[in-house]
């Protein structure tokens, strides 16, 4: 398991828990000061997750105000950045001179080595974001450019900023299917995401390390396919077209993956239709249909790659996993 802390406020008496709230955030990002009307009786949740030196943790939380000052600064900076991803309710932040109300679907950036002033709302419901705190020397280097993004919200609803929220919500959903020793690796796909945001946000693309742009591209390719796994034109030649890249080179960025592109294609589907045969809801679905809204229209070259991948073919795979759920 990826190491994770889980804080629910029902765990802690109703006296302590905005105290303990107060303390769990200032461990995860800076040392702050607070105030709530709901202080009393504060109801929030967290579950911070450790990626190696990035911290990625969802939050909810009743309406609160948070805020750090020159003098917090002075007695601890762990310049950090903190980039949130506001899922619900406003979120006004103050900072660098810039003043603005950040809504669902904005990123929104803080600076831990500057004061800043925080305002987080839904009324009576729950604010929810998820947040990454990485770091400031992890991040691409990109010297004072960085402030321009403090102030100015950033989608994420396309471009970088999408493939960031697909990817946090991806991975703060399913824990359960990574070990501890994937951590450091999906800190640095975090990082990979963050630094390809940054730059592009600062049309400062050229600052990126070659690694980077190469990591960022197949990222990029990989939101693709996912997206077009029901189409059976999709191949390494449609790939890259879309993307304005060769096919030879296509199959370079991958030679630096566990597998061909026309490998994971096939292992993408699969795994998508084994999870559909498996699953109740779906059970007097056709298994010829299944195949084909992954990408597979001959029944039998599905059957085929099938077998070779899980060792059965895919009816009787279905047919054991539902005797398991009896």
């Amino acid at each position: 398991m990826v190491r994770e802390t889980m804080f629910r406020s029902e765990d802690v008496p109703a006296a302590d828990r905005f105290d303990y709230w107060r303390d769990l955030m200032i461990r995860t990002l800076a040392p702050l000061d607070m105030s709530s009307d709901h202080a009393d009786d504060f109801q929030a949740s967290m579950h911070l997750l450790e990626l190696g030196a990035v911290h990625v943790s969802p939050q909810t939380f009743q309406s609160m105000r948070f805020y750090r000052t020159p003098k917090l600064i002075r007695q601890s900076d762990p310049e950090l950045l903190h980039i949130s991803l506001v899922t619900r309710g406003t979120v006004g932040i103050v900072q660098h001179g810039q003043e603005i109300a950040y809504e669902p679907g904005d990123l929104c950036v803080v600076d831990s080595s500057r004061p800043f002033d925080c305002l987080a709302v839904n009324g009576r419901r729950p604010v929810e974001a998820v947040g990454v705190a990485v770091p400031t020397e992890m991040l691409v280097p990109t010297g004072n450019a960085v402030n321009r993004l403090i102030g100015h919200p950033i989608s994420g609803r396309e471009g970088f900023g999408a493939l960031l929220a697909r990817f946090l919500t991806g991975i703060t959903t399913d824990t359960g299917s990574f070990n501890s020793h994937d951590g450091p690796r999906l800190g640095g796909i975090v990082l990979d995401l963050l630094s390809g945001m940054v730059a592009h946000a600062l049309e400062a693309e050229n600052r990126l390390t070659p690694e980077t742009r190469r990591r960022n591209l197949v990222l990029r390719i990989r939101a693709f396919v996912r997206s077009h796994l029901h189409d059976p034109r999709l191949t390494p030649h449609t790939i890259a077209a879309a993307h304005h890249i060769s096919t030879s080179y296509l199959h370079r960025l991958f030679q630096h993956e566990e597998e061909t592109v026309a490998a994971w294609i096939r292992h993408q589907r699969l795994e998508n239709a084994r999870r559909d045969l498996a699953e109740p809801a779906l059970g007097t679905t056709p298994v010829h249909a299944i195949a084909a809204r992954w990408g597979f229209p001959r029944a039998a070259d599905f059957t085929r790659a099938f077998r070779t991948a899980y060792g059965v073919p895919p009816k009787e795979y279905r047919l054991q996993t539902q005797r398991i759920a009896e």
